[in-house]
């Protein structure tokens, strides 16, 4: 995680109180920020690839957005995951105990750090959510 950022730290402390839940198969992944999670782990392997991007494309900068622009964005989002061929599996991000919904992601197999980065600007996100070979969730704050 970046030493110095733009994004306040109440929402910093929101991003990394979240879960990341993802689906495969008959039941969710949830990543938590800074644990090695085993069943992300043994999907990496499965899949033959060494990290992965949960990305969101909505409520840009941590702003609230309409339905209908959130459900855009998601789908340019799938779109461009699409375009840079990684499997994607859908997924969601929200805290316990907050009234903030839960939005709509993926997270993209074998997707490497910069190129998340990359995707995750475009989106005007505060930050993704990557893991490499360890298998450990790290938030990335974008700006």
């Amino acid at each position: 995680m970046a030493e110095t950022t733009q994004i306040q730290p109440d929402k910093v402390r929101a991003y990394l109180a979240t879960d990341y839940r993802l689906g495969h198969a008959a039941q969710d992944i949830v990543l938590t920020i800074g644990q090695r999670s085993e069943r992300l782990a043994a999907l990496f392997a499965d899949k033959g690839v060494n990290c992965g991007a949960f990305i969101t494309a909505y409520n840009p900068r941590g702003a609230l957005q309409p339905d209908a622009a959130n459900h855009l964005a998601h789908a340019q989002l799938a779109t461009q995951l699409a375009q840079l061929g990684h499997d994607v599996i859908a997924g969601s991000g929200s805290e316990t105990g907050s009234d903030w919904a839960a939005e709509q992601s993926y997270f993209a197999l074998g997707l490497a750090l910069e190129d998340a980065k990359a995707m995750g600007t475009h989106f005007d996100q505060d930050a993704i959510v990557w893991a490499g070979a360890d298998a450990v969730p790290q938030l990335i704050l974008l700006r």
